[in-house]
């Protein structure tokens, strides 16, 4: 077994951006802790960004896309499921018009991800139909 290697982050479980410093030995996180010296936590972390990475290594872990054929979910490749993806939209856009389509974007998420949510909505959709959680 290897030495515990100790890798400074930000938390990726919503837009505030804490830092943490995870615990990590033989390429697996062992323990998470919050980084004292960011400014934005000062070292304390939600119960989430503290316990919550065992998924991480989880072996029901997705590792490639799925597509429902015939009612049976089957591996894609990534190119196949982005197709699929842009197949399914631009047919209810051309069928149904840019307004039949929205998205729900999520305060949970970084700010980096919810801008590109509302710039794919109006710039390639063409679609205003944009709400979250974070609107209450």
């Amino acid at each position: 077994m290897g030495e515990a290697n100790f890798v400074k982050t930000i938390c990726g479980y919503c837009g505030t951006g804490c830092g943490l410093v995870l615990e990590v030995k033989d390429n697996r996180i062992m323990k998470i802790r919050g980084d004292k010296e960011a400014p934005v936590n000062k070292g304390q972390t939600c119960v989430k960004g503290a316990f919550a990475y065992e998924y991480v290594h989880s072996n029901n872990r997705l590792s490639n896309p799925l597509i429902r054929k015939a009612g049976i979910l089957v591996e894609s490749t990534w190119d196949e499921a982005y197709q699929f993806i842009a197949d399914k939209l631009s047919g209810i856009r051309d069928t149904w018009g840019s307004n039949a389509i929205s998205m729900f974007a999520c305060a949970r998420t970084t700010n980096e991800s919810n801008y590109i949510t509302q710039k794919f909505m109006r710039t390639v959709i063409g679609s205003n139909n944009i709400d979250g959680c974070n609107r209450t």
